[in-house]
């Protein structure tokens, strides 16, 4: 059976221009990047390469950036280390109830020892407004952290409206990019973020590796301790065939920023507008605001997301569920709840997410499974009468 890949939004395949310039770190230049003999040097010299890389993407400085082990780790120490780093007895966060859970459950930890957090609405399309950010500003507010694009919903927050709010009052601004870089364009100077954390696996790089742009003049305390790694900011030997793979990652995705943009954009509108077409009663969550251009979550009522994800699955169509699995308990997803779906509605949306690999063939592959499913599906439904 050939199987047709739509959850990109979770993780991406390593492309073949990566996985060529991570094999020579693997085997020949395996040296610790920290020595200064040749095998370290030429270690360094792969890192500062992909530092480069990875800051040409963002229009930043190479020693804005600083590598780690993914975007969880990313948005942890931009967080912690901003808040930690304010100085000030009594501090705020600005936050939303549509963040990844990197930065949801940081904010809550930091809630569980005494930081206030306001926790804004992203309304019912999943954009936070630029006037809720302004009306949560406080004396003591000491971060503003709002993801750049969801995951789920693929919908834009409108960064750079934020950003001028933040640098207004002297707030540090914190953006989750993880979902938005390689997709559309990430220029920090541009966005006027103060920190962008962004993850190599899903831009086509290996997973276990991540960045952190961080403007210069940024406090920002360390949240490891150890060694003088990466300017004192993350301690501990380079993962260095990872970082070289991020680099060459994020020059791939700088290359192809607006061409493959394009491309995704017309595969998924098709997808989007001809299984709105073919089966009734379906909603596209989010819809009629600025989205990443290869996302759409589509809410199919009176089916169980879980069922239809294994259904597609044995048609050879992997998707993924708006539900997160959690100790055996099915939950529907935090971002469609927040939009004001409910569980059912929830649990019953579907996102569909396009990459690099995406054909029309995929495409044509899904839209005569998904009809048949839902169909399917809906007949053993008690709650549905159609």
């Amino acid at each position: 059976m050939k199987r047709h890949y739509f959850d990109y939004n979770s993780t991406t395949p390593v492309a073949p221009e990566v996985l060529r310039a991570m094999l020579p770190y693997l085997d020949q230049s395996y040296g610790n990047a920290s020595s200064i003999h040749t095998f370290g040097q030429q270690a360094r010299s792969g890192v500062e390469r992909a530092r480069r890389q990875v800051a040409a993407l963002l229009n930043a400085k190479p020693a804005e950036i600083v590598f780690t082990s993914g975007g969880t780790e990313a948005d942890n120490l931009a967080i912690l280390g901003a808040v930690y780093g304010s100085g000030k007895p009594a501090k705020h966060v600005i936050t939303s109830t549509i963040e990844h859970p990197a930065v949801l459950n940081t904010c809550r930890y930091l809630e569980s020892r005494g930081v206030a957090v306001t926790w804004l609405s992203g309304g019912s399309r999943g954009v936070v407004s630029v006037e809720d950010v302004r009306k949560a500003l406080r004396p003591e507010t000491v971060l503003i952290s709002i993801m750049h694009a969801n995951n789920e919903l693929g919908t834009v927050q409108p960064i750079a409206g934020i950003a001028r709010l933040a640098r207004g009052s002297g707030i540090p601004f914190h953006t989750d990019g993880v979902q938005s870089a390689g997709k559309i364009a990430t220029d920090v100077q541009q966005l006027g973020v103060d920190l962008f954390a962004l993850s190599g696996h899903k831009i086509y790089g290996p997973q276990g590796v991540g960045a952190l742009y961080i403007r210069k003049g940024t406090v920002l305390e360390p949240v490891l301790f150890g060694g003088s790694h990466e300017r004192g900011r993350r301690p501990g030997t380079e993962n260095v065939p990872g970082i070289v793979g991020l680099g060459e990652a994020a020059a791939l995705a700088h290359r192809d920023l607006d061409s493959e943009g394009r491309r995704l954009s017309a595969l998924r509108d098709r997808l989007q507008e001809s299984v709105l077409a073919r089966v009734e009663s379906a909603v596209v969550n989010g819809d009629g605001v600025e989205r990443t251009p290869n996302t759409t979550n589509i809410r199919f009522d009176h089916i169980e997301g879980e069922a239809m994800v294994i259904a597609l699955d044995l048609k050879g169509v992997a998707v993924s569920s708006g539900a997160a699995c959690s100790s055996g308990a099915v939950k529907p997803s935090h971002v469609l709840t927040a939009i004001g779906l409910s569980t059912g509605q929830a649990k019953s949306s579907i996102r569909f997410s396009l990459g690099k690999k995406t054909t029309d063939e995929d495409v044509d592959a899904l839209l005569e499974a998904v009809p048949s499913v839902v169909a399917h599906l809906r007949k053993l439904s008690p709650a549905y009468a159609g």
